[in-house]
Parts: structure tokens; C-alpha cells; sequence
């Protein structure tokens, strides 16, 4: 019977790792550090995933690719399990989420304001002298560099 047409409680992992496009390896890790649920298993100790180990892995996997660390998920996880959580409670997590990725981005492009303009000052040519190696081989921050680069 095809995964999409397998009864939801007799998902094998192999199908639960098809019909959420999730990598076996992967489910294997989330089950082993707490995210996943253990799933019942057959009589002949084979395990089978239901609906809410579908739900709860496409949350768990949608979390990791808005950036939350597994901790924020691990925490994310517990107000939905313990089933009394507010909007407030989830709202600070995002909102705290949200301050890291824009202090990332912020960084990324202080990074990228140095890089560009340091490789605009390579020649290209057939010589040891290389602006971007110089720069590699400077120890300084990047505030240092991004003031430095853009003189």
C-alpha cells in the first residue's frame, strides 16, 4: 500500500520519513533526544507512527528551519505539551528568536561589507599580493574591519 494511502497508525519510519521529507537519521536523532515521542510498537517490536508523530516532527522540522536551536524547540514543545500555554509565552520565544536572527543578519552583512570590498581591491593578477589574503592575516574585529574596508 502506498505511504499516502497507509492507515495513519501504521506509518513505518521509513514512511514517516517520506511523507514528511525528513531524513531517517534525523528521526532517529529527534526520538533519541526527547523531541519525538516514543511510537508504540507491533507485537514483533516494529514501531508505527501515527497522526500526531506526523504533526508533531513537521513542527519540529518547520521550527528548524526558521532557525530555532534544538533547546528553543525542546522549550517551544513543552508550552504545547503542557497544553495551558498563551499566546504571551510563545510570543516571547519568537520575539527573542527574532532579536538573535536580526543580530546574525546584522553581522552577516557587516561580513559582507568587508568582503566585497576587500575583493574589489584584488587585481586578479599573477602576484603574491592579495588584498584578501592581507586581511585574513590581520587579527581585528569586524567592526575594525568594516571601518577599515570602507576607507
Amino acid at each position: 500500500m502506498p505511504v499516502d494511502h497507509a492507515p495513519a497508525s501504521d506509518l513505518k519510519r521509513s514512511d514517516l520519513a517520506k511523507l514528511t521529507g525528513c531524513n531517517l537519521e534525523t528521526i532517529r536523532y529527534y526520538e533519541n533526544v526527547g523531541l519525538m515521542p516514543d511510537p508504540p510498537r507491533t507485537s514483533s517490536g516494529h514501531r508505527r507512527y501515527g497522526p500526531a508523530h506526523v504533526e508533531r516532527l513537521n513542527f519540529v522540522m518547520r521550527a528548524r528551519d526558521l532557525g530555532f536551536t534544538m533547546e528553543e524547540v525542546r522549550g517551544l514543545l513543552t508550552l504545547v505539551d503542557r497544553g495551558s500555554h498563551t499566546c504571551a509565552e510563545v510570543e516571547r520565544m519568537g520575539r527573542h528568536h527574532l532579536d538573535v536572527v536580526r543580530a546574525k543578519i546584522h553581522d552577516l552583512q557587516a561580513i559582507e561589507t568587508v568582503l566585497a570590498r576587500t575583493v574589489a581591491r584584488c587585481t586578479g593578477a599573477d602576484t603574491s599580493d592579495c588584498p584578501l589574503l592581507d586581511v585574513l592575516s590581520e587579527r581585528q574585529t569586524n567592526t575594525e574591519h568594516v571601518e577599515r574596508a570602507s576607507k
